[in-house]
């Protein structure tokens, strides 16, 4: 243990101790009050229910866990364990220096879902992946594709160097291209998600109009205004009655005895309101979604389908593309892939756990420890609980010991004195 001394030398505050030169200025580069790297949806679907659908299937595919797996090709792939390496850490733990794992998730679906196709490049290995496939990935960062070529791609992607986003030419080789699952529902530009689009953007329009500081007022006057001299009257008398209510501090104007005036405050009717909700729903449909999902009222069935149909085809296209583009294929072939994980307690209510756990174990399919572990618990230190064992069965090793070691007279007879139960020496 350090001395008191030692500690007291090298103890450190943030906001008590210096820095080691403070004569010198320390320059950190280029400086924001906003997140920089974050990626900015398009305007039309910040502004509309587009961003809390993209939120909630976002935030939700990211807390299935993504990990490099290591399995058995001689065994229908069957499943091995988690492989210890940079692209698993990059996965799970830190994909740069700014998202961890979950964040870089998120942000592959949501800029996915904006875009229709983004691409996943590599920023930091430690070799150059352009003149060679053998390599440890350091970080990654989501990129917007701005421009096609046969075997390369032009994206645009944040430069934690210098903090700006730059535009940079990647081989297809090396780059993980995602595209959307749901294209044709979302990015299309006939699409059920567009049409949605622009029809909330309509329907936007037309309420800022109609709430647009307008009183809505009809001036009937006592003479006819078909000639010009009348209608330059009327239009005299308008401005006035609108120069009376705008100098008002409450909003109060005079009219003649013989003057009459009509207030139209009422909605506007047209059918856009209507057709917005069909398209929600047309779209909810689509999309495998209900309404029940966003705010927390969802069966498990629901969501079961909901999951089947939402996240799992989104979570596939991010582990095919990059199981196809930064897995070599001498690794696949020898077993390693990029595979997805959900728990199957997750949307398990509580008093039907220990049912499902006690039918796993006594079927002899998972350990009391993997089960101990799902639900958040410590590993158990009995030598039993790793074992795929059905505890309500004698196994073959108790029936042997009880075989080869019987119980004796003494042990099946109370003794009492020196005498049985039925006083006989």
């Amino acid at each position: 243990m350090p001395s008191f001394g030692s500690r007291l030398q090298h103890a450190w505050n943030a906001f008590f101790n210096k820095d080691p030169t403070p004569q010198a200025r320390v320059e950190y580069g280029y400086s924001s009050y906003h997140r920089p790297d974050r990626y900015q949806m398009s305007p039309s679907n910040k502004r509309s229910i587009v961003s809390a659908i993209y939120n909630r299937i976002a935030v939700d595919a990211s807390m299935v866990a993504i990990e490099h797996v290591d399995t058995d090709p001689d065994q229908n792939h069957r499943f091995v364990g988690v492989r210890k390496s940079a692209l698993n850490d990059l996965l799970t733990v830190r994909a740069n220096i700014d998202q961890t794992g979950k964040d870089f998730i998120r942000d592959i679906i949501i800029s996915m879902f904006d875009e229709g196709c983004i691409a996943l490049v590599i920023t930091q290995a430690t070799d150059d992946p352009r003149l060679t496939n053998i390599y440890d990935i350091g970080s990654a960062r989501v990129a917007k594709i701005v421009q096609w070529y046969p075997e390369h791609v032009k994206v645009q992607v944040y430069n934690e160097r210098t903090g700006h986003r730059e535009e940079r030419i990647y081989p297809k080789e090396c780059t993980a291209i995602i595209e959307n699952p749901f294209f044709l529902i979302m990015n299309e530009p006939n699409s059920v998600l567009q049409q949605l689009i622009r029809k909330m953007n309509l329907l936007d329009y037309v309420e800022s109009r109609a709430n647009y500081g307008k009183l809505d007022l009809i001036i009937q006057l006592p003479y006819l205004v078909k000639t010009p001299k009348k209608q330059a009257q009327a239009e005299r008398r308008r401005k006035d009655i609108e120069q009376q209510l705008s100098s008002s501090d409450y909003g109060i104007a005079y009219t003649d005895g013989t003057e009459r005036i009509t207030q139209l405050n009422r909605p506007v009717e047209n059918k856009i309101w209507e057709e917005v909700k069909d398209l929600t729903s047309m779209l909810y449909n689509q999309l495998g979604m209900h309404q029940s999902i966003f705010d927390g009222t969802a069966n498990e069935q629901t969501m079961i389908n909901y999951y089947n149909r939402t996240i799992d085809p989104v979570l596939a296209a991010i582990a095919d593309a990059i199981n196809m583009k930064w897995l070599t294929k001498t690794a696949r072939t020898q077993g390693q892939t990029i595979r997805y994980y959900r728990s199957p307690f997750r949307l398990t209510p509580a008093k039907e756990i220990a049912n499902i756990g006690g039918a796993l174990i006594q079927s002899e399919v998972v350990s009391s420890n993997e089960v101990r572990a799902e639900l958040g618990y410590v590993p158990s230190d009995d030598p039993r609980a790793d074992q795929l064992l059905n505890k309500n069965i004698n196994t073959v090793d108790q029936s042997t010991q009880a075989a080869e070691n019987p119980p004796s007279v003494e042990d099946s007879v109370k003794v009492k004195g020196g005498t049985d139960q039925n006083g006989e020496t």
